[in-house]
Protein backbone atom coordinates (compact mmCIF):
# COMPACT_ATOMS: atom_id res chain seq x y z
CA UNK A 1 0.00 0.00 0.00
CA UNK A 2 1.44 3.36 -1.01
CA UNK A 3 2.20 5.99 1.59
CA UNK A 4 -0.13 9.01 1.81
CA UNK A 5 2.75 11.34 1.07
CA UNK A 6 3.63 9.35 -2.09
CA UNK A 7 0.02 9.53 -3.35
CA UNK A 8 -0.10 13.28 -2.76
CA UNK A 9 3.32 13.80 -4.35
CA UNK A 10 2.27 11.85 -7.47
CA UNK A 11 -0.73 14.17 -7.85
CA UNK A 12 1.38 17.30 -7.42
CA UNK A 13 4.04 15.97 -9.84
CA UNK A 14 1.32 15.55 -12.46
CA UNK A 15 0.29 19.19 -12.00
CA UNK A 16 3.89 20.46 -12.28
CA UNK A 17 4.40 18.48 -15.49
CA UNK A 18 1.03 19.60 -16.93
CA UNK A 19 2.02 23.22 -16.33
CA UNK A 20 5.40 22.71 -18.06
CA UNK A 21 7.62 22.49 -14.96
CA UNK A 22 10.07 19.78 -13.93
CA UNK A 23 8.53 17.25 -11.52
CA UNK A 24 11.64 17.46 -9.30
CA UNK A 25 10.10 20.62 -7.81
CA UNK A 26 6.96 18.77 -6.70
CA UNK A 27 8.26 17.73 -3.29
CA UNK A 28 5.45 17.60 -0.72
CA UNK A 29 5.97 17.66 3.05
CA UNK A 30 3.83 17.66 6.15
CA UNK A 31 2.77 21.18 6.94
CA UNK A 32 4.82 23.11 9.47
CA UNK A 33 1.71 25.26 9.99
CA UNK A 34 -1.07 22.73 10.71
CA UNK A 35 -3.36 25.66 11.56
CA UNK A 36 -3.24 26.67 7.87
CA UNK A 37 -3.01 23.37 5.98
CA UNK A 38 -2.23 19.64 6.23
CA UNK A 39 0.53 19.37 3.60
CA UNK A 40 2.63 21.88 1.73
CA UNK A 41 4.81 22.18 -1.35
CA UNK A 42 7.52 24.84 -1.61
CA UNK A 43 8.72 23.79 -5.08
CA UNK A 44 7.68 27.05 -6.76
CA UNK A 45 10.30 28.90 -4.72
CA UNK A 46 13.02 26.51 -5.94
CA UNK A 47 11.82 26.69 -9.58
CA UNK A 48 12.30 30.47 -9.85
CA UNK A 49 15.93 30.30 -10.98
CA UNK A 50 15.21 27.85 -13.82
CA UNK A 51 11.98 29.38 -15.14
CA UNK A 52 12.59 33.08 -14.43
CA UNK A 53 9.09 33.59 -13.05
CA UNK A 54 7.82 34.94 -9.77
CA UNK A 55 7.27 32.02 -7.36
CA UNK A 56 3.69 33.08 -6.62
CA UNK A 57 2.86 32.96 -10.36
CA UNK A 58 4.19 29.38 -10.58
CA UNK A 59 2.35 28.39 -7.39
CA UNK A 60 -0.94 29.86 -8.69
CA UNK A 61 -0.60 27.91 -11.96
CA UNK A 62 -0.07 24.64 -10.04
CA UNK A 63 -2.92 25.46 -7.65
CA UNK A 64 -5.23 26.05 -10.61
CA UNK A 65 -4.35 22.66 -12.07
CA UNK A 66 -4.80 20.87 -8.72
CA UNK A 67 -8.35 22.24 -8.36
CA UNK A 68 -9.34 19.37 -10.70
CA UNK A 69 -7.92 16.75 -8.29
CA UNK A 70 -10.17 14.46 -6.26
CA UNK A 71 -7.54 14.20 -3.53
CA UNK A 72 -7.59 17.83 -2.36
CA UNK A 73 -10.45 19.73 -0.76
CA UNK A 74 -8.39 22.92 -0.75
CA UNK A 75 -5.31 24.07 -2.69
CA UNK A 76 -4.10 27.58 -1.98
CA UNK A 77 -1.15 29.53 -3.37
CA UNK A 78 0.17 31.99 -0.79
CA UNK A 79 3.02 34.50 -0.78
CA UNK A 80 5.85 34.23 -1.51
CA UNK A 81 5.06 30.98 -3.40
CA UNK A 82 3.88 28.27 -1.01
CA UNK A 83 1.24 25.71 -1.94
CA UNK A 84 -1.03 24.88 1.02
CA UNK A 85 -2.88 21.59 0.62
CA UNK A 86 -5.81 19.98 2.43
CA UNK A 87 -7.10 16.47 1.69
CA UNK A 88 -10.71 15.59 1.01
CA UNK A 89 -12.58 13.75 3.76
CA UNK A 90 -13.41 10.95 1.27
CA UNK A 91 -9.77 10.40 0.31
CA UNK A 92 -8.73 10.15 3.96
CA UNK A 93 -11.57 7.70 4.74
CA UNK A 94 -10.63 5.54 1.73
CA UNK A 95 -7.04 5.41 2.99
CA UNK A 96 -8.29 4.33 6.44
CA UNK A 97 -10.32 1.51 4.90
CA UNK A 98 -7.30 0.39 2.89
CA UNK A 99 -5.26 0.18 6.10
CA UNK A 100 -8.09 -1.59 7.94
CA UNK A 101 -8.35 -4.31 5.28
CA UNK A 102 -4.60 -4.96 5.24
CA UNK A 103 -3.06 -7.39 7.77
CA UNK A 104 0.01 -5.14 7.96
CA UNK A 105 -1.95 -1.87 8.20
CA UNK A 106 -0.68 -0.78 4.80
CA UNK A 107 3.01 -1.18 5.63
CA UNK A 108 4.67 -3.29 2.94
CA UNK A 109 7.44 -5.73 3.80
CA UNK A 110 10.76 -4.98 2.17
CA UNK A 111 11.28 -6.45 -1.28
CA UNK A 112 15.00 -6.93 -0.51
CA UNK A 113 15.27 -8.53 2.92
CA UNK A 114 18.65 -8.28 4.62
CA UNK A 115 20.31 -10.49 7.19
CA UNK A 116 21.00 -8.24 10.18
CA UNK A 117 23.12 -9.19 13.19
CA UNK A 118 22.41 -7.07 16.28
CA UNK A 119 24.91 -7.12 19.14
CA UNK A 120 23.14 -5.87 22.26
CA UNK A 121 23.14 -6.72 25.93
CA UNK A 122 26.83 -7.35 26.60
CA UNK A 123 26.59 -8.38 30.26
CA UNK A 124 29.52 -9.92 32.10
CA UNK A 125 28.91 -13.37 33.52
CA UNK A 126 29.07 -13.80 37.30
CA UNK A 127 27.81 -10.25 37.79
CA UNK A 128 24.20 -9.13 38.24
CA UNK A 129 22.56 -6.93 35.62
CA UNK A 130 22.45 -3.30 36.73
CA UNK A 131 20.82 -0.15 35.35
CA UNK A 132 23.81 0.38 33.06
CA UNK A 133 22.66 -2.64 31.02
CA UNK A 134 19.13 -1.36 30.51
CA UNK A 135 19.62 0.87 27.46
CA UNK A 136 21.46 -1.67 25.31
CA UNK A 137 18.82 -4.31 26.07
CA UNK A 138 15.76 -2.09 25.52
CA UNK A 139 17.05 -0.26 22.41
CA UNK A 140 18.50 -3.42 20.83
CA UNK A 141 15.27 -5.38 21.38
CA UNK A 142 13.20 -2.65 19.76
CA UNK A 143 15.50 -2.32 16.75
CA UNK A 144 15.32 -6.09 16.30
CA UNK A 145 11.51 -6.03 16.38
CA UNK A 146 11.23 -3.07 14.01
CA UNK A 147 13.58 -4.73 11.51
CA UNK A 148 11.63 -8.00 11.69
CA UNK A 149 8.35 -6.15 11.18
CA UNK A 150 9.83 -4.64 8.01
CA UNK A 151 10.60 -8.16 6.74
CA UNK A 152 14.30 -8.56 7.47
CA UNK A 153 16.00 -11.63 8.94
CA UNK A 154 17.44 -10.53 12.28
CA UNK A 155 19.76 -12.40 14.65
CA UNK A 156 20.16 -10.93 18.13
CA UNK A 157 23.27 -11.91 20.10
CA UNK A 158 23.79 -11.10 23.80
CA UNK A 159 27.62 -11.21 23.41
CA UNK A 160 28.52 -12.25 26.96
CA UNK A 161 31.65 -11.04 28.69
CA UNK A 162 32.97 -14.49 29.65
CA UNK A 163 36.70 -14.26 28.99
CA UNK A 164 39.67 -12.44 30.36
CA UNK A 165 40.86 -11.64 33.86
CA UNK A 166 37.44 -11.76 35.49
CA UNK A 167 37.33 -15.52 34.93
CA UNK A 168 40.80 -15.94 36.42
CA UNK A 169 39.71 -13.90 39.46
CA UNK A 170 36.69 -16.13 40.09
CA UNK A 171 38.79 -19.30 39.72
CA UNK A 172 41.46 -17.95 42.09
CA UNK A 173 38.97 -16.94 44.78
CA UNK A 174 37.12 -20.25 44.47
CA UNK A 175 40.42 -22.11 44.87
CA UNK A 176 41.15 -20.18 48.07
CA UNK A 177 37.76 -21.10 49.49
CA UNK A 178 37.47 -24.68 48.27
CA UNK A 179 40.94 -26.00 47.36
CA UNK A 180 39.70 -29.59 47.66
CA UNK A 181 37.53 -29.31 44.51
CA UNK A 182 38.63 -31.66 41.71
CA UNK A 183 38.84 -28.75 39.24
CA UNK A 184 42.13 -27.69 40.90
CA UNK A 185 43.73 -31.15 40.73
CA UNK A 186 45.91 -31.15 37.61
CA UNK A 187 46.19 -34.93 37.73
CA UNK A 188 42.43 -35.52 37.83
CA UNK A 189 41.28 -37.50 34.78
CA UNK A 190 37.66 -38.37 35.57
CA UNK A 191 34.42 -36.64 34.64
CA UNK A 192 33.79 -33.32 36.31
CA UNK A 193 30.62 -32.86 38.41
CA UNK A 194 27.48 -31.84 36.51
CA UNK A 195 26.34 -29.52 39.27
CA UNK A 196 28.14 -26.20 39.84
CA UNK A 197 30.04 -25.81 43.12
CA UNK A 198 28.31 -22.45 43.73
CA UNK A 199 24.92 -20.73 43.45
CA UNK A 200 24.28 -17.51 41.55
CA UNK A 201 24.24 -15.50 44.80
CA UNK A 202 27.61 -17.01 45.83
CA UNK A 203 29.04 -16.32 42.38
CA UNK A 204 27.87 -12.71 42.50
CA UNK A 205 29.68 -12.30 45.84
CA UNK A 206 32.85 -14.12 44.73
CA UNK A 207 33.65 -11.82 41.81
CA UNK A 208 33.61 -8.42 43.60
CA UNK A 209 35.54 -9.94 46.51
CA UNK A 210 38.22 -11.26 44.14
CA UNK A 211 38.31 -7.99 42.21
CA UNK A 212 38.86 -6.01 45.43
CA UNK A 213 41.62 -8.38 46.56
CA UNK A 214 43.44 -8.11 43.24
CA UNK A 215 43.62 -4.33 43.58
CA UNK A 216 45.14 -4.59 47.04
CA UNK A 217 47.34 -7.69 46.67
CA UNK A 218 49.80 -7.91 43.75
CA UNK A 219 50.57 -11.57 44.41
CA UNK A 220 46.83 -12.44 44.34
CA UNK A 221 46.43 -10.60 41.03
CA UNK A 222 49.44 -12.49 39.63
CA UNK A 223 47.77 -15.80 40.53
CA UNK A 224 44.52 -14.64 38.88
CA UNK A 225 46.43 -13.70 35.71
CA UNK A 226 48.08 -17.12 35.71
CA UNK A 227 44.68 -18.81 36.13
CA UNK A 228 43.37 -16.74 33.21
CA UNK A 229 46.34 -17.81 31.08
CA UNK A 230 45.82 -21.49 31.95
CA UNK A 231 42.08 -21.27 31.26
CA UNK A 232 42.71 -19.68 27.87
CA UNK A 233 45.30 -22.33 27.05
CA UNK A 234 43.00 -25.25 27.66
CA UNK A 235 43.38 -26.38 31.30
CA UNK A 236 40.48 -28.84 31.58
CA UNK A 237 39.48 -28.19 35.20
CA UNK A 238 39.31 -24.46 34.63
CA UNK A 239 37.33 -24.89 31.44
CA UNK A 240 34.86 -27.09 33.34
CA UNK A 241 34.54 -24.28 35.90
CA UNK A 242 33.93 -21.81 33.06
CA UNK A 243 31.08 -24.04 31.85
CA UNK A 244 29.55 -23.94 35.35
CA UNK A 245 29.97 -20.17 35.57
CA UNK A 246 28.24 -19.77 32.22
CA UNK A 247 25.40 -22.13 33.05
CA UNK A 248 24.61 -20.53 36.41
CA UNK A 249 25.02 -16.95 35.09
CA UNK A 250 23.06 -17.41 31.88
CA UNK A 251 20.13 -18.99 33.72
CA UNK A 252 19.95 -15.91 35.96
CA UNK A 253 20.51 -13.50 33.05
CA UNK A 254 17.67 -15.09 31.09
CA UNK A 255 15.36 -14.62 34.07
CA UNK A 256 16.29 -10.94 34.38
CA UNK A 257 16.05 -10.24 30.66
CA UNK A 258 12.66 -11.98 30.59
CA UNK A 259 11.45 -9.43 33.16
CA UNK A 260 12.34 -6.77 30.57
CA UNK A 261 10.65 -8.74 27.76
CA UNK A 262 14.04 -8.95 26.02
CA UNK A 263 15.18 -12.11 24.24
CA UNK A 264 18.24 -13.18 22.27
CA UNK A 265 18.59 -15.69 19.45
CA UNK A 266 22.18 -16.41 20.46
CA UNK A 267 23.80 -16.60 23.89
CA UNK A 268 27.35 -16.50 22.57
CA UNK A 269 30.25 -15.03 24.49
CA UNK A 270 33.78 -13.84 23.95
CA UNK A 271 34.94 -17.42 24.63
CA UNK A 272 33.11 -18.58 21.48
CA UNK A 273 35.38 -16.37 19.39
CA UNK A 274 38.64 -17.81 20.76
CA UNK A 275 39.01 -20.69 18.23
CA UNK A 276 38.99 -18.15 15.39
CA UNK A 277 41.77 -15.96 16.77
CA UNK A 278 44.93 -17.89 15.69
CA UNK A 279 43.97 -18.17 11.99
CA UNK A 280 42.70 -14.58 11.93
CA UNK A 281 45.96 -13.24 13.41
CA UNK A 282 48.08 -15.38 11.08
CA UNK A 283 46.18 -14.09 8.04
CA UNK A 284 46.58 -10.46 9.14
CA UNK A 285 50.34 -11.03 9.43
CA UNK A 286 50.57 -12.92 6.17
CA UNK A 287 48.63 -10.26 4.25
CA UNK A 288 50.95 -7.58 5.61
CA UNK A 289 48.39 -5.69 7.69
CA UNK A 290 49.59 -6.60 11.19
CA UNK A 291 53.01 -5.56 12.42
CA UNK A 292 54.85 -5.35 15.76
CA UNK A 293 54.96 -1.96 17.47
CA UNK A 294 56.51 -1.61 20.94
CA UNK A 295 56.12 -5.36 21.36
CA UNK A 296 52.41 -5.46 20.53
CA UNK A 297 50.83 -6.64 17.27
CA UNK A 298 48.84 -3.80 15.67
CA UNK A 299 47.03 -2.80 12.48
CA UNK A 300 47.05 0.84 11.30
CA UNK A 301 43.52 2.15 10.82
CA UNK A 302 44.01 5.90 10.38
CA UNK A 303 42.72 7.52 7.18
CA UNK A 304 43.77 10.66 5.34
CA UNK A 305 40.43 12.35 5.98
CA UNK A 306 40.74 11.98 9.78
CA UNK A 307 40.57 15.27 11.65
CA UNK A 308 41.70 13.67 14.91
CA UNK A 309 44.22 10.97 15.78
CA UNK A 310 42.93 7.41 15.38
CA UNK A 311 45.42 5.07 17.09
CA UNK A 312 46.31 1.67 15.58
CA UNK A 313 44.04 -1.25 16.44
CA UNK A 314 45.93 -3.54 18.82
CA UNK A 315 45.50 -7.22 17.97
CA UNK A 316 47.75 -8.91 20.55
CA UNK A 317 49.53 -7.59 23.64
CA UNK A 318 53.32 -7.90 23.93
CA UNK A 319 52.93 -11.16 25.88
CA UNK A 320 50.77 -12.62 23.10
CA UNK A 321 47.50 -12.27 25.06
CA UNK A 322 44.34 -11.26 23.23
CA UNK A 323 42.31 -8.12 24.00
CA UNK A 324 38.70 -6.99 23.55
CA UNK A 325 39.71 -5.85 20.04
CA UNK A 326 40.93 -9.37 19.22
CA UNK A 327 37.77 -10.97 20.53
CA UNK A 328 35.45 -8.53 18.75
CA UNK A 329 37.28 -9.03 15.45
CA UNK A 330 37.22 -12.83 15.86
CA UNK A 331 33.50 -12.56 16.69
CA UNK A 332 33.00 -10.84 13.33
CA UNK A 333 34.85 -13.76 11.70
CA UNK A 334 32.50 -16.40 13.12
CA UNK A 335 29.40 -14.29 12.50
CA UNK A 336 30.37 -13.94 8.84
CA UNK A 337 31.16 -17.67 8.64
CA UNK A 338 27.86 -18.78 10.24
CA UNK A 339 25.41 -16.07 9.14
CA UNK A 340 27.08 -13.80 6.53
CA UNK A 341 25.11 -10.70 7.65
CA UNK A 342 24.51 -7.77 5.30
CA UNK A 343 24.48 -5.47 8.30
CA UNK A 344 26.01 -5.52 11.78
CA UNK A 345 24.48 -3.21 14.40
CA UNK A 346 26.30 -2.73 17.71
CA UNK A 347 24.11 -1.17 20.42
CA UNK A 348 26.64 0.09 22.93
CA UNK A 349 27.55 3.09 25.09
CA UNK A 350 28.41 6.06 22.86
CA UNK A 351 31.66 6.53 24.81
CA UNK A 352 32.97 3.46 22.95
CA UNK A 353 32.76 5.15 19.55
CA UNK A 354 36.53 5.48 19.03
CA UNK A 355 37.02 1.82 19.97
CA UNK A 356 34.43 0.64 17.44
CA UNK A 357 35.84 2.98 14.79
CA UNK A 358 39.14 1.11 15.21
CA UNK A 359 37.49 -2.34 15.15
CA UNK A 360 35.30 -1.58 12.12
CA UNK A 361 38.17 -0.09 10.12
CA UNK A 362 40.40 -3.03 10.99
CA UNK A 363 37.69 -5.51 9.94
CA UNK A 364 37.28 -3.72 6.59
CA UNK A 365 40.98 -3.19 5.91
CA UNK A 366 41.91 -6.82 6.63
CA UNK A 367 39.00 -8.24 4.62
CA UNK A 368 37.05 -9.80 7.52
CA UNK A 369 33.88 -8.41 5.93
CA UNK A 370 32.86 -7.80 2.34
CA UNK A 371 33.21 -4.20 1.06
CA UNK A 372 29.42 -3.83 0.89
CA UNK A 373 28.78 -5.10 4.43
CA UNK A 374 27.40 -2.36 6.69
CA UNK A 375 29.02 -1.98 10.12
CA UNK A 376 26.85 0.28 12.24
CA UNK A 377 27.67 1.74 15.65
CA UNK A 378 24.56 2.81 17.55
CA UNK A 379 25.94 4.61 20.57
CA UNK A 380 23.50 5.39 23.36
CA UNK A 381 23.68 8.08 26.03
CA UNK A 382 23.66 7.73 29.80
CA UNK A 383 20.60 7.10 31.95
CA UNK A 384 20.91 9.73 34.68
CA UNK A 385 19.21 10.51 37.96
CA UNK A 386 17.47 13.81 38.69
CA UNK A 387 20.84 15.23 39.73
CA UNK A 388 22.05 14.78 36.15
CA UNK A 389 24.58 12.13 37.15
CA UNK A 390 24.48 8.40 36.27
CA UNK A 391 21.52 6.75 38.02
CA UNK A 392 22.46 5.37 41.46
CA UNK A 393 20.86 3.89 44.55
CA UNK A 394 20.18 6.17 47.52
CA UNK A 395 23.39 4.83 49.03
CA UNK A 396 25.31 5.92 45.93
CA UNK A 397 25.92 2.46 44.45
CA UNK A 398 24.97 1.11 41.03
CA UNK A 399 21.38 -0.11 41.20
CA UNK A 400 20.65 -3.72 40.24
CA UNK A 401 18.22 -3.97 37.37
CA UNK A 402 15.80 -6.22 39.26
CA UNK A 403 15.62 -3.65 42.09
CA UNK A 404 14.77 -0.90 39.62
CA UNK A 405 12.00 -3.01 38.05
CA UNK A 406 10.70 -3.94 41.51
CA UNK A 407 10.63 -0.27 42.59
CA UNK A 408 8.63 0.79 39.54
CA UNK A 409 6.30 -2.22 39.90
CA UNK A 410 5.53 -1.10 43.47
CA UNK A 411 4.93 2.49 42.34
CA UNK A 412 2.50 1.32 39.65
CA UNK A 413 0.77 -1.11 42.03
CA UNK A 414 0.17 1.74 44.48
CA UNK A 415 -1.32 3.97 41.76
CA UNK A 416 -3.49 1.21 40.27
CA UNK A 417 -4.73 0.08 43.70
CA UNK A 418 -5.63 3.67 44.63
CA UNK A 419 -7.52 4.30 41.41
CA UNK A 420 -9.22 0.96 40.82
CA UNK A 421 -11.27 -1.78 42.39
CA UNK A 422 -9.14 -4.63 41.02
CA UNK A 423 -8.31 -7.63 43.18
CA UNK A 424 -4.79 -7.72 44.63
CA UNK A 425 -3.57 -10.36 42.19
CA UNK A 426 -5.06 -8.64 39.14
CA UNK A 427 -3.68 -5.29 40.29
CA UNK A 428 -0.21 -6.86 40.69
CA UNK A 429 -0.32 -8.35 37.19
CA UNK A 430 -1.54 -5.10 35.65
CA UNK A 431 1.06 -3.11 37.57
CA UNK A 432 3.81 -5.31 36.09
CA UNK A 433 2.57 -4.70 32.52
CA UNK A 434 2.26 -0.93 33.03
CA UNK A 435 5.59 -0.67 34.88
CA UNK A 436 7.39 -2.29 31.94
CA UNK A 437 5.76 0.22 29.58
CA UNK A 438 6.85 3.04 31.90
CA UNK A 439 10.48 1.84 31.84
CA UNK A 440 10.69 1.07 28.13
CA UNK A 441 8.77 4.07 26.85
CA UNK A 442 10.65 6.32 29.27
CA UNK A 443 13.90 5.15 27.67
CA UNK A 444 12.88 4.72 24.03
CA UNK A 445 11.05 8.04 23.72
CA UNK A 446 14.47 9.70 23.93
CA UNK A 447 16.80 9.68 20.94
CA UNK A 448 19.21 6.82 21.66
CA UNK A 449 22.36 8.95 21.49
CA UNK A 450 21.08 11.46 24.05
CA UNK A 451 21.55 11.27 27.81
CA UNK A 452 18.26 11.39 29.70
CA UNK A 453 16.94 11.73 33.23
CA UNK A 454 15.24 8.63 34.61
CA UNK A 455 12.42 10.22 36.61
CA UNK A 456 10.28 7.48 38.19
CA UNK A 457 7.55 9.93 39.18
CA UNK A 458 7.19 11.29 35.65
CA UNK A 459 7.61 7.96 33.85
CA UNK A 460 4.84 6.32 35.93
CA UNK A 461 2.38 9.20 35.39
CA UNK A 462 -0.85 8.50 33.52
CA UNK A 463 -0.62 11.94 31.92
CA UNK A 464 1.84 13.40 29.46
CA UNK A 465 4.30 11.69 27.14
CA UNK A 466 4.58 8.42 29.10
CA UNK A 467 4.09 4.68 28.64
CA UNK A 468 1.14 4.55 31.09
CA UNK A 469 -0.62 7.33 29.11
CA UNK A 470 -0.26 5.33 25.88
CA UNK A 471 -1.57 2.18 27.61
CA UNK A 472 -4.43 4.10 29.22
CA UNK A 473 -5.47 5.27 25.74
CA UNK A 474 -5.47 1.68 24.44
CA UNK A 475 -7.44 0.48 27.49
CA UNK A 476 -9.98 3.28 26.94
CA UNK A 477 -10.46 2.10 23.34
CA UNK A 478 -10.83 -1.52 24.48
CA UNK A 479 -13.45 -0.45 27.01
CA UNK A 480 -15.56 1.32 24.35
CA UNK A 481 -15.26 -1.64 21.97
CA UNK A 482 -16.35 -4.02 24.75
CA UNK A 483 -19.37 -1.83 25.62
CA UNK A 484 -20.37 -1.74 21.95
CA UNK A 485 -20.09 -5.53 21.71
CA UNK A 486 -22.05 -6.02 24.95
CA UNK A 487 -24.85 -3.85 23.52
CA UNK A 488 -25.42 -6.63 20.97
CA UNK A 489 -24.30 -4.59 17.95
CA UNK A 490 -21.73 -5.52 15.31
CA UNK A 491 -19.68 -3.26 13.03
CA UNK A 492 -18.10 -6.21 11.19
CA UNK A 493 -19.36 -5.23 7.74
CA UNK A 494 -19.17 -1.48 8.22
CA UNK A 495 -16.68 0.79 6.51
CA UNK A 496 -15.04 3.89 7.92
CA UNK A 497 -16.97 6.82 6.49
CA UNK A 498 -15.76 10.34 5.74
CA UNK A 499 -14.90 12.24 8.93
CA UNK A 500 -17.65 14.38 10.47
CA UNK A 501 -15.41 16.66 12.49
CA UNK A 502 -11.97 18.20 12.48
CA UNK A 503 -10.92 16.01 15.42
CA UNK A 504 -11.99 12.84 13.59
CA UNK A 505 -10.10 13.88 10.47
CA UNK A 506 -7.06 14.78 12.57
CA UNK A 507 -7.07 11.29 14.07
CA UNK A 508 -7.29 9.73 10.61
CA UNK A 509 -4.42 11.88 9.35
CA UNK A 510 -2.21 10.76 12.26
CA UNK A 511 -3.06 7.10 11.64
CA UNK A 512 -2.29 7.50 7.92
CA UNK A 513 1.37 8.21 8.72
CA UNK A 514 1.93 4.68 10.08
CA UNK A 515 3.66 3.03 7.11
CA UNK A 516 5.95 6.00 6.42
CA UNK A 517 6.87 6.21 10.11
CA UNK A 518 7.75 2.50 10.36
CA UNK A 519 9.95 2.66 7.27
CA UNK A 520 11.69 5.73 8.65
CA UNK A 521 12.17 4.22 12.13
CA UNK A 522 13.86 1.20 10.53
CA UNK A 523 16.04 3.19 8.11
CA UNK A 524 17.30 5.46 10.87
CA UNK A 525 17.38 2.76 13.60
CA UNK A 526 15.26 5.17 15.64
CA UNK A 527 12.69 3.67 18.05
CA UNK A 528 12.03 7.18 19.41
CA UNK A 529 10.19 7.91 16.15
CA UNK A 530 7.70 5.14 16.97
CA UNK A 531 7.20 6.70 20.42
CA UNK A 532 6.65 10.18 18.97
CA UNK A 533 4.13 8.75 16.50
CA UNK A 534 2.02 6.86 19.05
CA UNK A 535 2.00 9.87 21.37
CA UNK A 536 0.55 11.95 18.51
CA UNK A 537 -2.00 9.22 17.71
CA UNK A 538 -3.00 8.90 21.38
CA UNK A 539 -3.44 12.68 21.68
CA UNK A 540 -5.49 12.82 18.48
CA UNK A 541 -7.67 9.93 19.66
CA UNK A 542 -8.30 11.45 23.08
CA UNK A 543 -9.25 14.77 21.48
CA UNK A 544 -11.70 12.95 19.18
CA UNK A 545 -13.04 10.87 22.09
CA UNK A 546 -13.76 13.93 24.27
CA UNK A 547 -15.55 15.68 21.40
CA UNK A 548 -17.58 12.71 20.16
CA UNK A 549 -20.43 10.83 21.85
CA UNK A 550 -19.50 7.44 20.42
CA UNK A 551 -21.76 5.17 22.50
CA UNK A 552 -24.60 7.71 22.56
CA UNK A 553 -24.61 8.14 18.77
CA UNK A 554 -28.13 7.32 17.48
CA UNK A 555 -27.18 6.90 13.82
CA UNK A 556 -26.11 3.24 13.84
CA UNK A 557 -24.23 3.50 10.54
CA UNK A 558 -22.21 6.45 11.82
CA UNK A 559 -21.63 4.68 15.14
CA UNK A 560 -20.36 1.57 13.32
CA UNK A 561 -17.94 3.79 11.38
CA UNK A 562 -16.65 5.20 14.68
CA UNK A 563 -16.18 1.67 16.02
CA UNK A 564 -14.18 0.64 12.96
CA UNK A 565 -11.99 3.72 13.35
CA UNK A 566 -11.43 2.76 16.99
CA UNK A 567 -10.51 -0.80 15.99
CA UNK A 568 -8.00 0.57 13.50
CA UNK A 569 -6.55 2.97 16.08
CA UNK A 570 -6.15 0.12 18.56
CA UNK A 571 -4.43 -2.11 15.99
CA UNK A 572 -2.00 0.66 15.06
CA UNK A 573 -1.16 1.45 18.70
CA UNK A 574 -0.80 -2.23 19.66
CA UNK A 575 1.45 -2.92 16.66
CA UNK A 576 3.66 0.00 17.67
CA UNK A 577 3.98 -0.94 21.34
CA UNK A 578 4.78 -4.50 20.28
CA UNK A 579 7.80 -3.31 18.26
CA UNK A 580 8.79 -1.22 21.28
CA UNK A 581 8.71 -4.40 23.36
CA UNK A 582 5.71 -4.02 25.67
CA UNK A 583 1.98 -4.72 25.70
CA UNK A 584 -1.27 -3.30 27.08
CA UNK A 585 -3.52 -4.77 29.80
CA UNK A 586 -7.28 -5.14 29.30
CA UNK A 587 -8.04 -2.64 32.04
CA UNK A 588 -6.21 -0.21 34.28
Amino acid sequence: MKKVLDLITEEVKGAFLACGYDEKYAKVTLSNRPDLCEYQCNGALAAVKEYKKAPLVIAEEIAGKLQESEIFSSVEAVKPGFLNLKLTAEFVADFMNGMREDDRLGCEETKNPKTIMIDYGGPNVAKPLHVGHIRSAIIGESIKRIARFMGHKVIGDVHLGDWGLQMGLIITELKERKPELVYFDENYEGDYPKEAPFTISELEEIYPTASKKSKEDAEYKERAMQATFELQHGRKGYQALLSHILEVSVTDLKRNYKNLNVTFDLWKGESDAQPYIPDMVEKMKKDGYAYVSEGALVVDVKEESDTKEIPPCMILKSDGASLYNTTDLATIVWRVKDYDPDTFIYVVDKRQELYFTQVFRCARKTGLVKPETELKFLGFGTMNGKDGKPFKTREGGVMRLEYLISTINEEMYKKISDNNNMSGEEARETAGIVALAAIKYGDLSNQASKDYVFDIERFTSFEGNTGPYILYTIVRIKSILNKYKESGKSAENAAISAPNSESEKALMLEISKFNAMMENAFEETAPHKVCAYIYDVANAFNHFYHETKIMAEEDEKLQASYIQLLELTKRVLETCIDVLGFSAPDKM
